[in-house]
């Protein structure tokens, strides 16, 4: 369950609010003025900060400042203070809600939930998105290893679709094979370096002539592989690419 950071110099209010968060199933965590809650934030990591504004030692102004340095955490204002600068002011340092005193206790618990859900949501997208590459008539989704081209499925190895989701996940950055080696195989692989050669060749004779716009092709550039990236010229390079047999390969997709 999500961590709660709760910063108000009245204990009472702590308190209330950490019994109703608790009882959602939330871990609260309380501070009682500026310095503190900078602290506590530093230590406990919380996925959401209910801050005050107006606090001994350090405002909630301040608070929020130093919080945004480091953090995207999503952070609900606390305050007596109902003016539209000061929620404003509030909203332009980085705060993602709200909440004018006195409050229903309810409705706090309400905004948490609201706030997080909109804030996890975004993340988890976000990591989705990262795990399907497209290009043009391609599609690589590492969640399911698909490889799909022209929408139609592609069976393929688990490795081999790996070292091309690598290879579309990095535009335009050259790799040696012992990089691949490390960053696809992982370090603990003895093998020979060479059967990074044979899963290009074999994506390549999967790949070759699927689109204009991108391709998997060998490069002399001391047997480094690039991964997609923009190219010019890219039909010359690839004609040239093709008739070389010195097992380095170069991945490129090209801007028109």
């Amino acid at each position: 369950m999500s961590k709660i950071l709760v910063v108000d110099d009245e204990l009472n209010i702590c308190e209330l609010l950490k019994l109703y968060l608790e009882n959602e199933g939330y871990t609260v965590f309380t501070a009682n003025d500026g310095q503190a809650a900078v602290t506590a934030f530093q230590q406990k990591a919380p996925d959401l900060v209910l801050l005050d504004i107006m606090l001994p030692k350090m405002d909630g102004w301040q608070v929020c400042r130093e919080i945004r340095k480091t953090s995207s955490a999503p952070i609900i204002m606390l305050t007596a203070k109902g003016e539209t600068f000061d929620k404003v002011l509030g909203l332009e340092l980085g705060a993602d809600d709200y909440v004018v005193k006195p409050f229903d206790a309810k409705e706090v618990v309400a905004r948490v939930k609201a706030v997080l859900r909109r804030t996890q949501g975004k993340n988890d997208n976000a990591e989705e998105s990262k795990k399907v590459v497209t290009y043009d008539k391609l599609e690589i989704n590492i969640a399911n290893y698909e490889l799909k081209v022209n929408g139609v499925q592609i069976d393929t190895p688990p490795k081999e679709l790996e070292l091309i989701y690598h290879f579309a996940s990095n535009p335009n950055r050259v790799f040696t094979r012992d990089q691949l080696l490390d960053e696809v195989w992982g370090f603990e692989f003895y093998g020979d370096s060479r059967t990074v050669d044979v899963h290009v060749k074999r994506l390549r004779e999967k790949l070759e002539g699927v689109s204009d716009k991108w391709e998997l092709k060998r490069r002399r550039d001391r047997g480094r592989l690039a991964a997609p990236g923009r190219a010019v010229c890219i039909h010359d390079r690839l004609r040239a690419g093709a008739r070389r047999t010195d097992g380095r390969a170069v991945f490129q997709p090209n801007s028109g």
